[in-house]
């Protein structure tokens, strides 16, 4: 955003809520943007972070993966935070915190400082995403200009992720702090923007909020998935501990679950899910956002460790994934009325299964052109899925209920975001480390490091140099490719279940 359009904001200001409903739309898709771009930003800049910080591979996903899992349990709580004291003020201070934290991840001395940076904007996103969606629907009074309003949140919203890594190869070839800088004055602009322009929401300081609630969601989510992702590497704890904190996150979800139920103001729907139509979209959205988000990183590494792609290069040939998942979001609109929801969101899940195949067969060698095919068929095939997956979670509560079906839905979004970095992460992680054997020349202290991440192989090995150092990097690069052989067939897997489900589940429409 411009200073000349800033200022064409503030002159907006003076006028209703409703006047200036236009300018609102694109000041929150804007903060929108910054905060889902921000859940895949660091997939391309994952070497030279890797190189810099030198993290562990259980730090460097806890880097790339605690953002949106932080996010998506605090969405619902600040929902209704926003609700009881006022969304815009909650998304000044997101916006605030959101800056701040930007600026403490760019220059963080080491990894923790990165983990603890990226947790704050995580937080600050929380408190802009739902307030964003909220205040569309406040100022659109119209339900035709609602439905446009609606349709370009929900775009931006699909289209940040996939455009995250595009943005992180041109700024990591910066320097690697750059992709959190940026955030800084873009933010600078939007604030005083957003403090002129937002309306006022009405408090209810009398709406019930449940702090045992939200600790019970919160908890019970980082639980699971820092169990799972100790499981994984075991790092910080044995296995037995790793499992005994995913079952203690589990159990703690499950406590929130029934909470719920008592309530006479639920944080969450959980009605909601009795409804057959439902449950099948939200799990559409997890699925589809977890095989993006979780391939995405994968695939980044593969392109830059394993074919030698720079930043920038990788994030062009990732290009394709992008501009098909908007092309797929434009032909859903036409597809979904003429297929229905079933065929739609099916079909969807079904096309980036296919489109993943080919990459079984693939080695340390370049596919150009088949690579820009299966990146067209995932990212066309995910967002159609989404799409369906929307319509059918919007179609299926009642309009009285409608606010809570949008809360979860934008948590299947950030959660699926989170679990597709921490399990397709974690299954790499464990085919990766047994599968690299110990090379001549290179200390055992070196292997140990190697074996964490492909990314701490190809340190190590420019730190050995030599014939040793090649060969370290070569078998470390078979060893990747075999563990994303078997990462793309648990996907794949994964995909055609829930797509033969969905075909079963969803009533011929």
């Amino acid at each position: 955003m411009t200073v000349t359009q800033a200022a064409s904001f503030v002159r907006t200001a003076d006028r209703s809520p409703q006047d200036r409903r236009w300018s609102i739309l694109v000041l929150l898709c804007l903060a929108l943007l910054l905060i889902t771009v921000d859940a895949t930003v660091l997939h391309i800049a994952v070497p030279a972070l890797t190189a810099a910080l030198e993290p562990s591979a259980v730090q460097l996903l806890w880097i790339i993966d605690v953002y949106s899992l932080v996010v998506a349990p605090l969405l619902i709580m600040f929902g209704t935070l926003g609700d009881k004291y006022g969304r815009k003020r909650l998304v000044l201070y997101g916006m605030v915190l959101f800056g701040l934290a930007s600026a403490a991840a760019a220059w963080a001395p080491t990894p923790l400082t990165l983990i603890l940076a990226r947790a704050l904007l995580g937080v600050g996103g929380a408190m802009i995403m739902p307030a964003t969606l909220s205040l569309i629907r406040q100022v659109f009074t119209d339900r035709r200009e609602r439905a446009i309003a609606l349709g370009v949140w929900s775009a931006v919203a699909a289209a940040g992720a996939a455009v995250g890594p595009l943005i992180g190869g041109v700024l990591v070839g910066i320097w690697w702090g750059a992709v959190f800088l940026i955030n800084v004055p873009i933010l600078l602009v939007l604030l005083p923007a957003a403090m002129r322009l937002l309306p006022e929401s009405r408090e209810r300081r009398h709406r019930p909020w449940d702090a045992v609630s939200a600790v019970l969601s919160v908890a019970g989510i980082l639980a699971l998935a820092f169990g799972l992702k100790e499981a994984g590497s075991g790092s910080l704890m044995p296995f037995w501990a790793s499992v005994a904190v995913f079952l203690a996150g589990v159990g703690l979800l499950v406590a929130f679950v029934r909470r719920q139920t008592r309530l006479p103001a639920p944080f969450l729907e959980i009605g909601l899910f009795r409804r057959r139509e439902f449950t099948t979209g939200v799990a559409g959205v997890l699925l589809g956002v977890f095989a993006l988000v979780g391939l995405q990183l994968m695939l980044a590494q593969y392109l830059q460790l394993v074919l030698g792609d720079s930043p920038v290069r990788a994030a062009l040939r990732m290009l394709p994934l992008v501009l098909s998942a908007i092309a797929g979001g434009l032909a859903a609109a036409h597809i979904l009325p003429r297929l229905g929801m079933r065929a739609t969101m099916s079909g969807g899940l079904g096309l980036v299964a296919l489109a993943l195949t080919p990459t079984l067969s693939w080695g340390v060698e370049g596919h150009p052109v088949m690579l820009a095919v299966c990146f067209v068929g995932i990212g066309f095939g995910v967002q159609v899925a989404l799409l369906a997956a929307s319509d059918t979670i919007m179609a299926a509560a009642p309009e009285s209920q409608a606010g809570g079906a949008a809360a979860i839905e934008e948590t299947a979004y950030e959660l699926g975001a989170g679990l597709g970095v921490a399990v397709l992460g974690t299954i790499t992680t464990i085919v990766y480390a047994p599968g690299l054997p110990s090379v001549p020349g290179v200390p055992e202290g070196g292997m140990d490091k190697a074996r964490q991440s492909l990314a701490a192989a190809a340190h190590v090995a420019d730190e050995v140099g030599g014939s040793a150092g090649g060969a370290l990097l070569d078998a470390a690069r078979w060893a990747f490719v075999n563990a994303l052989h078997t990462t793309v067939v648990v996907s794949v897997v994964l995909l055609s279940l829930t797509a033969a489900v969905v075909a079963m589940l969803l009533s011929r429409d």
